[in-house]
């Protein structure tokens, strides 16, 4: 069984988001005012919609915490939809009287069943044999990532106690290309915190903008990439003796997952198909009775353990396939040609997807670091830890 984990319930414009996290250990300080500014960095960033003017994310501990730090139980999150308001019929969890004529219009209104190439529609009506497709859509979409977000801020704060610490910029946007000068990585990290696009490229972010401005005014979306960098970490997370529990493995399912990621990389990622072994290979090296390393294209990973250099993850996130001008489809119940069905969308969303990837990935550094340093309260752990 693994140290840390979680469930979440909740739908994009149901009543809330909720998560229940277990193993915990005690003695942990969470605070709700962190979580809530995790929540308003996955919010912010040019190309987001509508929804994130209505929603103003912020999230309740409901339990496992008490004076500001956790107890060892269950620790459950949950974050209000405001735009359930608006929903309140055609997202009832009772039964409603669809004979009552006003009633039905409300449902009918938010019902569909022309599946939108690139989502979840076609696959998810079929397998759950569905006339509306609204129950798809609902769980699929991107909105679950506020209270993952959530969770990620909970296992922030723990791997703080630890100085471990993660942060995230974005590379790419659509052909547009950030060209970051080496610099450290707290450079890096300020600079893209202040980047509405979170690139640390000055005249890069600009482009982004305008290609994100035109991808807007013809209708369309654009996608991009990002890179997570998590540092100060522990020699050893992870094992190499199984398939499933090397740390790079858990980390690429965890980043994959996210909506509308479609490639992972680690560390060089695909760059090591044009190296040699000798260009590739992270080559050690002693002085003063410490070991170090002059490159990292392992991405802090060997042999799906951490090796103490950072962890750096890359991913590419596609266009939004929610589109204004859309795509052609097919409408399952009547079984003939139309255009896509069109839910609000953002244009280009890859900052807020950049800082889901950070969240993901503190997850599993927590679940590992308590797999490999466990007790039930940080005093035991920290114990574990400095030995």
């Amino acid at each position: 069984m693994k140290k840390f984990r979680f469930l979440t319930s909740g739908e994009s414009h149901g009543k809330c988001l909720n998560a229940i996290i277990e193993g915990v250990p005690a003695g942990f300080k969470i605070s709700e005012e962190f979580i809530n500014t995790e929540l308003k960095r996955r919010q912010v960033g040019y190309g987001r919609g509508k929804r994130m003017k209505i929603e103003s994310d912020t999230c309740e501990i409901k339990s496992g915490v008490r004076l500001g730090k956790t107890t060892g139980g269950p620790i459950c999150l949950e974050v209000m939809n405001k735009d359930f308001d608006n929903w309140r019929i055609p997202m009832s969890v009772k039964e409603v009287d669809l004979k009552n004529r006003d009633i039905l219009k409300l449902v009918a209104e938010k019902s569909f069943t022309k599946v939108r190439p690139g989502h979840a529609d076609f696959a998810g009506a079929i397998k759950y044999q569905l006339e509306d497709f609204r129950d798809v859509l609902e769980r699929s979409s991107a909105r679950q990532t506020a209270i993952e977000v959530a969770v990620g801020a909970v296992a922030k704060q723990i791997l703080k106690e630890f100085y471990i610490i993660g942060f995230s910029h974005v590379t790419q946007i659509g052909k547009i290309k950030a060209e970051v000068l080496p610099q450290s990585y707290t450079l890096l990290k300020e600079s893209a915190e202040h980047s509405e696009l979170r690139c640390a490229d000055d005249v890069a972010t600009d482009m982004m903008k305008e290609a994100i401005d035109e991808a807007k005014n013809n209708g369309d979306t654009l996608g991009g990439k990002f890179e997570v960098i998590f540092g100060n970490l522990p020699i050893g997370l992870g094992s190499h003796v199984h398939w499933d529990r090397k740390i790079d493995g858990r980390i690429a399912q965890a980043i994959m997952s996210i909506p509308a990621v479609k490639s992972v990389e680690i560390g060089a990622g695909e760059e090591a198909a044009e190296l040699m072994g000798s260009q590739m290979h992270d080559e050690v090296f002693i002085a003063d009775n410490k070991i170090y390393r002059k490159t990292n294209n392992a991405g802090g990973i060997e042999g799906g353990m951490t090796n103490g250099e950072p962890i750096v993850v890359k991913a590419v996130m596609k266009p939004i396939p929610t589109m204004r001008t859309p795509l052609k489809t097919v409408d399952l119940y009547k079984k003939e040609q139309t255009e896509a069905h069109f839910e609000r969308s953002d244009t280009c969303a890859v900052p807020a997807c950049a800082v889901v990837a950070e969240a993901r990935i503190a997850w599993i550094l927590v679940d590992e670091l308590l797999e490999k340093f466990g007790g039930d309260s940080l005093n035991e752990i920290k114990k574990n830890y400095e030995k």
